[in-house]
């Protein structure tokens, strides 16, 4: 689809959805004014598809031959042009994500393809559909790090991966708990970033997504998994979306399960020839080591992010789900000589009491 003439939605037919100003409604109005429509796009059907944590939202919007999909990301908070860009690089790569019809870069609007209603999120939790559309997911996966070239991405460094640390204590600790860490605290903590980051920079790097989980992931028969919000993909570490997808921020998985897609994505992904290295390629015990610790990195900078969303953008939903990111940095704290005293940081939070558990 082109910029061209298609007539805006008529004046005396309001919208059945809400925008933040006039000024917004009106930019989307000439933004739809110039979109040429093979597909009969009917603007008056125009209504809310979904929300997520960023100050993104995405609108439906029927045509004559099925539905498509709005963006709206305010140019001030959001930019639109790494999504275009990754998308077109999903598309080379051959994934199954949603196709960029017709852009304004500039005032944050896009016309994309509607990949369908149901998301991963959902069909997981009926236990005939999981190992399927897990499997699926995983070779899916597979076919993202092999394809889509790392080297076109922004690289993952130390930087990012200690300022996303960092938002574990200022909004989690202090802002959720209300707790001030002593000098002796912080310096535990320090010793904690440092060995997460190491172990994240020691890995082979590759094409991240960055939230490969079950809530960005479209059920669509014959082309799983459908693939969404992957504007912020990086180079980054191999270990990073795989431990994103089995260790999820709403659904949770038995052990034995997670070790046995884990091992499966594992096999597969030395036998296609994704860059694992020596060490994560001769050990499985390793390669699963460096995916808990990669894991924990992301957890932990979860929290502090759902504690953000509660504390400063008022979406305090999303800290219902703390407990879950609890347990999971508890158990691979337990698991681990060099990452036990993080159990000593937990405790207060959490509550709970941890005596034991495996060491390596």
């Amino acid at each position: 689809m082109t910029a061209s003439a298609l007539p805006a939605p008529a004046a005396s037919t309001p919208l059945p959805l809400s925008w933040p100003s006039a000024a917004r409604h009106a930019a989307f109005e000439d933004w739809a004014a110039r979109i040429t429509d093979p597909a009969g796009l009917r603007w008056d059907s125009l209504a809310p598809a979904s929300a997520d944590a960023s100050f993104r939202r995405y609108l439906r919007v029927q045509g004559t031959d099925g539905s498509y999909i709005v963006m709206d990301a305010p140019p001030a908070a959001e930019d639109v042009r790494p999504f275009v860009k990754v998308a077109a690089l999903m598309q080379a790569a051959g994934l199954h994500a949603p196709r960029v019809l017709a852009a304004d870069e500039a005032q944050g609007f896009l016309l994309l393809t509607d990949l369908g209603h149901e998301l991963y999120l959902d069909a997981l939790r009926e236990p005939a559909r999981a190992d399927a559309l897990m499997r699926d997911a995983l070779q899916a996966l597979l076919q993202w790090q092999l394809k889509v070239p790392a080297a076109s991405l922004p690289v993952f460094d130390e930087a990012q991966l200690r300022a996303e640390l960092a938002l574990f204590p200022e909004w989690c600790v202090q802002r959720e708990f209300q707790v001030d860490w002593t000098a002796r605290q912080q310096a535990t903590w320090q010793q904690l970033c440092d060995r997460l980051v190491a172990s994240a920079l020691a890995q082979p790097r590759v094409a991240v997504h960055g939230d490969w989980m079950p809530r960005n992931l479209m059920v669509c028969p014959g082309r799983n998994p459908g693939i969404l919000d992957f504007q912020d993909a990086v180079n980054g570490p191999v270990t990073y979306d795989l431990a994103c997808l089995l260790r999820d921020a709403f659904i949770s998985w038995d052990e034995a399960q997670e070790l046995d897609w884990a091992v499966r994505w594992w096999q597969q992904a030395r036998a296609a020839g994704v860059p694992l290295g020596q060490a994560l390629a001769a050990d499985f015990g390793e390669f699963w080591r460096a995916l808990e610790w990669m894991g924990l990195q992301r957890h932990l900078r979860v929290m502090g992010i759902f504690c953000r969303l509660k504390h400063r953008d008022g979406k305090s939903h999303y800290a219902d789900d703390l407990p879950r990111f609890f347990d999971y940095a508890t158990r691979v704290s337990l698991r681990y000589a060099p990452l036990k005293p993080l159990l000593g940081l937990l405790e207060p939070l959490s509550g709970q009491r941890l005596s034991s558990g495996f060491t390596f």
